[in-house]
């Protein structure tokens, strides 16, 4: 099926390309989303006769995204979710809860511009891309936690199940060096008694061997 793209479409073409491509790609996506009409004769002229105006369009959108490009790149932000022990969440993150975490902190994206590649569905950081427009493009970071405290954890590198590892660990070493310190002071009061014992015993044989007066 031939389509002419109405703007840039990755791997596709450009704004006034005529291309070839699946009927169901271009009805459920294409056509669906505005990004090109069915190739026709008479869309084909209506788009010439609109061209230099839908191109001054283009022009001023990308402006845009460009601006708030430059302020969205890198930016990383904090969403809040119920997890197991385990870090599984109960449920995912969706691009709807991308565009308001967004808008929290002054950002205004819609969340079909926002690109999960793979459901996030566990703690941590999470990169995600966000089309701003079709020739912009950016990401962002989300540090998915179960509460602030454990988001500034994961922003040293650390997770919460990291932190409980070494908790253990040094729990663990401590009680290892308690017991240590015990048979330490076990050890020194066997020599202590031991050498009373010798003492004693010396004493005992030297007043045997004294000759009766």
């Amino acid at each position: 099926m031939q389509v002419i793209l109405l703007e840039r479409v990755a791997k596709l073409g450009q704004m006034g390309d005529v291309v070839d491509v699946k009927p169901g790609f271009a009805r459920n996506y294409l056509l669906l989303q505005k990004k090109a009409l069915v190739a026709s004769k008479e869309n084909i002229a209506a788009f010439e006769s609109q061209k230099a105006q839908l191109e001054a369009q283009n022009l001023e959108t990308r402006k845009e995204a460009e601006a708030l490009a430059e302020k969205l790149d890198g930016q990383r932000f904090v969403v809040i979710r119920q997890a197991s022990d385990g870090g599984n969440l109960y449920g995912s993150v969706s691009t709807r809860d991308v565009a308001n975490v967004a808008a929290d902190e002054g950002f205004t994206i819609d969340r079909k511009q926002v690109i999960i590649r793979q459901p996030i569905k566990v703690l941590g950081l999470h990169e995600v891309k966000v089309h701003l427009h079709p020739e912009v493009m950016v990401t962002i970071t989300l540090n998915v936690a179960r509460s602030p405290e454990e988001a500034e954890l994961q922003e040293s590198g650390k997770s919460i199940q990291e932190l409980a590892a070494e908790e253990e660990a040094a729990a663990d070493y401590e009680i290892a060096e308690l017991f240590d310190d015990i048979g330490s002071a076990a050890a020194d009061d066997r020599d202590l008694a031991e050498t009373v014992e010798e003492v004693v015993e010396t004493e005992e044989d030297g007043e045997d061997s004294t000759p009766a007066s």
